[in-house]
């Protein structure tokens, strides 16, 4: 209930953003209340498609290809046993064509779930590091995580899309306001992504915490989630995801930008800390990670 209400909340938040940004841009183009309106209808929309459709968006944002038990036998064995550990039911399997070592899960609920991994990630760790990775998913999944993640990524990368389009509005308006316009477009574009990015920031560290301990326990094993955190950041650092988008960053069980090195850049960065993840982790093991 809890986690419904969140979401509830998070929707109403970005769509009065979206309908507030529409409002603007169409009080550039003399557009009056008819820009309100197409904001609030632009709103129910995205609403729409961000709850039924956010997996398949999210999916097809990295060109992720569902893979049958055929095509990937020994994932699916893994999935499928770690599934029935988290008492949950098996979600889909995707694989991304990548180099940066990473890791998602998407979907509306548990029976419309997906977990997409990097042919990096599979090229990188071990199985039991593999088994920590998933099961770090499988928490998401467990803990209702995915819906208000991927409702976020949908959305948030609306807003700044519609505030960027903003940039460009006063071009084209019959106002005669000049420096107010070109200010208003300004703020527009920075206020936009911005408000995008605290939303983001907001639902992200917490949220990556409480699935490393779930996925520690579904597992069994948490210094071998650690041992694959530890992997990842370095992996991502050298080999950042060309197609990643920021939006989307939250998603990942690593930013897919890299974040290590960069105290400046982890204060905003979506994800915690690796060396703090890592910490927890060897705290629920009761030693620390040779």
């Amino acid at each position: 209930m809890l986690e419904n209400l969140k979401t509830v909340i998070l929707l109403g938040f970005m769509s009065a953003i979206l309908v507030i940004i529409f409002g603007f841009i169409g009080s550039l183009l003399n557009l009056g209340r008819l820009g309100i309106l197409i904001g609030v209808l632009f709103a129910i929309v995205m609403n729409f498609v961000s709850y039924f459709y956010s997996d398949k968006i999210a999916l097809g944002s990295y060109n992720a290809q569902i893979v049958s038990e055929q095509e990937s036998p020994n994932l699916h064995r893994i999935v499928e046993d770690l599934a029935n550990h988290a008492g949950i039911k098996k979600p889909r399997i995707a694989i991304i064509r990548s180099n940066d070592p990473n890791a998602f899960a998407t979907g509306r609920n548990q029976s419309h779930a997906a977990i997409a991994v990097t042919t990096g990630i599979l090229e990188l760790l071990n199985e039991d590091e593999l088994r920590g990775v998933l099961s770090h998913e499988m928490g998401h999944i467990k803990n209702r995580d995915i819906l208000i993640s991927s409702v976020a990524a949908t959305i948030a990368g609306m807003i700044v899309a519609v505030a960027s389009w903003g940039r460009y509005a006063f071009i084209f308006s019959n106002n005669d306001n000049g420096l107010m316009d070109v200010v208003g477009s300004i703020l527009l574009a920075i206020l936009g992504p911005l408000a995008a990015t605290i939303i983001q920031l907001s639902i992200s560290r917490a949220r990556e915490f409480k699935a490393d301990a779930t996925g520690a326990e579904i597992c069994g094993n948490p210094l071998a989630l650690a041992s694959a955190l530890r992997k990842l950041e370095f992996g991502t650092t050298q080999h950042p995801m060309q197609n990643a988008k920021e939006t989307d960053a939250h998603m990942f069980i690593m930013n897919p930008f890299g974040n290590a090195g960069n105290k400046l850049k982890n204060l905003f960065s979506t994800h915690p800390e690796t060396s703090e993840r890592i910490r927890r982790l060897e705290s629920m093991a009761g030693r620390p990670l040779n």
